[in-house]
């Protein structure tokens, strides 16, 4: 199963406070904006999301159908795809995708341990 590109997604109380103490640590920005109230960040091949007020607690997340650069992958598993093979697996989803749509989707899952796991294909 591709997942895709791996971030992890903080939620932040102050979105200038977090920029600055990730740009002290060697990430800059690379997506989103100051305006929408998130950032994507990198420091080489590690992503970092920060989201205010978005969303409660962190997340892990996968972009399939994207590297860690936002570039279109050629091949890659569709979120559909991935929802079939863990629903076949018994995995429960917080959230699924519509099966029968196209393109940008999502889902939600969380680990044994409760730790949410977002799937976010933007294609």
């Amino acid at each position: 199963m591709k997942l895709g590109v791996f971030s992890l997604s903080l939620s932040v109380k102050d979105l200038s406070k977090s920029k600055e103490f990730y740009e002290k640590l060697g990430f800059s920005a690379m997506g989103g904006g100051m305006e929408n109230n998130y950032l994507i960040m990198k420091n080489g091949s590690t992503l970092i999301g920060l989201f205010q007020a978005m969303f409660d607690g962190n997340m892990l997340t996968f972009n399939p159908g994207w590297d860690e650069n936002a570039q279109n992958l050629e091949e890659f598993d569709d979120v559909r795809e991935i929802q079939k093979k863990l629903k076949e697996s018994g995995v429960e989803l917080d959230k699924t995708a519509d099966e029968t749509t196209s393109g940008p989707e999502h889902i939600f899952l969380k680990d044994p341990d409760g730790n949410m796991i977002l799937i976010d294909q933007h294609r």
